[in-house]
Order: structure tokens, then sequence, then C-alpha cells
């Protein structure tokens, strides 16, 4: 990827961040149920049809699986929002991500949503467990198949 390409999709990924955050902080006055804000250096998402919220560190959004996971959010909800950056993937297979990434983000940081999807494939055949694959599967690939 050039790195013209490269600043470009930074800027956009940054713009995108910042229109989520002006729509989650009006709707998050209106509800007082949870911590309005996220701790300092980290941001809420919610995941899946169930929209189980995960505290992630802002850098992660810089990461080439969270912005594929962006682009494509943007693609399947345009900007309407219900509170916050709601990520559509399984709850699972975005557990295992953030733990990847917790775990060295060093090493799984450079990898796409479509090498974690890869990864976690070859993990469940390894294991002889090809329904597992489903739980892991980001909702995106449901929906185009």
């Amino acid at each position: 990827m050039k790195k013209v390409d490269r600043i470009r999709q930074i800027v956009r990924l940054k713009q995108l961040m910042m229109r989520w955050r002006v729509i989650s902080h009006r709707r998050h006055h209106h509800h007082t149920s949870s911590p309005r804000r996220a701790p300092s250096g980290f941001v809420f998402v919610y995941v899946g049809q169930e929209r189980k919220r995960f505290v992630i560190p802002a850098r992660f959004l810089n990461l080439p699986v969270f912005a594929d996971l962006l682009e494509e959010t943007e693609e399947v909800f345009g900007l309407r929002c219900s509170g916050g950056l709601l990520l559509p993937c399984e709850v699972a297979f975005f557990s295992n991500i953030v733990k990847h990434l917790e775990k060295d983000e060093h090493k799984y940081g450079k990898l796409s949503l479509e090498d974690f999807v890869n990864m976690v494939s070859d993990l469940a055949s390894d294991s002889s467990c090809k329904e597992g694959i489903v739980a892991f599967t980001p909702l995106l690939q449901k929906a185009r198949v």
C-alpha cells in the first residue's frame, strides 16, 4: 500500500471515529445506566446482534483488523448509530481478536480481518471442531454468502 493511500485511510478512519464519537456522545446524554465515557485512551465498542460492550484501547482502531471492521461497519450501518460504535461480527470472534492483540499486539497487530478469519478457521480445523468456525465468523461473512 502506498504511503499516500495509507495516510488517506488513516485520515478517513479518524474522521469516521470523530463522527461516531459525536453521535454517541449526543445519545449517551439521554441514557445514564452505564458510564458515559470510556476511560482515557479507551473507547467503547458494541459487538454483535446482542451489542455486547467492550472497552478497548483507542490505539487498536489504527490496526488493520479494526480498519477493516470499521469500513465494513460503515458499509453495513452507515453512520446511523444507537449510542456507540457497533461492529458487525460475532462476540466470540471479536473476543478472540482482542485476546490475541492484548497477548501480543506487535505480532497480531499486523493482521487484517481476513487474516484473523483464516487463523481462527485453521485453528478450528486443526482441533476437528468445524462447528466452532461459525461462532468466530464475522456476521458480515454470513451476510455475503
